[in-house]
């Protein structure tokens, strides 16, 4: 046996090999769960994928043609418009108020773990048990809304939440926020408790304010759990689907059609399965190119921070 030689059984290539016997099963069920739809999406989308190619296994190749009928369309500006308009309200309302929150309860106070428990109520039900719930209280005619509103006095024919051309797309996105302010307490708050305290306590040695403590203390620190809150919101959000099913079905008068709805509309009621798909690959085209340029925005800034001295 040569000087240097390694023995049969070398201690190292077993345990490669049980690393490999490890990650082998989890990149086999992301290939086949995640990966294939993801290829099989992008090729139907340059096919006449109807539902006549069930039966015959025909799907004629297009090329752009789909894309070019789904950006060409008028409905796809107005979906467009009202997809950024309902993420955008949507993120600006679910993290100041689940901020809010966090803060809030970052304070030790009676029964404050019983309040962050049922705080996660909303995020924890199904979307389509939220959104039936919603629909029924905000109906313009026997929805508990309005009663309310009536009993008080402040609306005397109740306001057209959800058959309102106006009112519809502000409905959705304050359900919306609702839905979302529990994970974004969560996450923040999480990221509040990895705060050192002792930050804290030099600030109000020196005399620092509670406003200022928060924008040369707390944000800082938080701004990495921001950028992934942001980012996961608008991932979630921009393909919110069962709310807007649920509560208005993309009406009145397209009022809160999204890019996501009108992909479902395309492939599961007008069996357009190639547009449907080379919608929501520009759905998924637009989430990535945001959270690129969030991303890229974010390092930049946290490296001018870091030059200052």
């Amino acid at each position: 046996m040569r000087s240097g030689s390694r023995p049969a059984t070398d201690p190292r290539l077993w345990e490669r090999l049980a690393q490999w016997m490890f990650l082998v099963p989890a990149a086999a069920y992301l290939l086949l769960f995640f990966g294939y739809p993801i290829v099989k999406n992008v090729v139907m989308s340059f096919q006449q994928y109807t539902t006549t190619t069930f039966y015959t296994g025909a799907a004629p190749f297009v090329g752009l043609q789909n894309y070019a009928k789904i950006l060409s369309s008028d409905l796809f500006a107005k979906s467009l418009l009202t997809t950024l308009l309902f993420t955008a309200g949507s993120l600006c309302g679910q993290f100041v108020l689940g901020l809010g929150f966090a803060l809030f309860f970052q304070r030790r106070f009676p029964l404050g773990g019983v309040l962050r428990s049922l705080l996660l109520l909303p995020w924890l039900l199904p979307l389509v048990v939220s959104g039936a719930t919603w629909r029924w209280m905000l109906d313009p005619d026997t929805g508990v809304v309005n009663a309310v509103l009536r009993a008080l006095h402040l609306s005397s024919s109740g306001v057209p939440w959800l058959t309102g051309t106006s009112q519809a797309l502000v409905s959705v996105i304050l359900i919306n926020i609702w839905i979302g302010i529990p994970f974004n307490t969560a996450i923040l708050y999480g990221g509040l408790q990895d705060i050192p305290t002792h930050l804290y306590e030099a600030a109000k040695l020196d005399g620092v304010g509670p406003v200022t403590s928060f924008r040369h203390v707390t944000w800082p620190l938080l701004r990495p759990v921001v950028s992934v809150v942001l980012v996961l919101g608008v991932v979630y959000t921009i393909k919110a689907l069962d709310i807007i099913l649920v509560v208005t079905g993309g009406g009145p008068a397209d009022a809160t059609e999204t890019l996501a709805t009108q992909s479902y509309e395309l492939s599961f009621q007008q069996f357009e399965f190639g547009r449907g798909a080379a919608l929501s690959n520009v759905l998924i085209v637009i989430s990535l190119a945001f959270a690129l340029v969030y991303l890229r925005a974010n390092r930049r800034a946290r490296n001018v921070e870091e030059a200052i001295p």
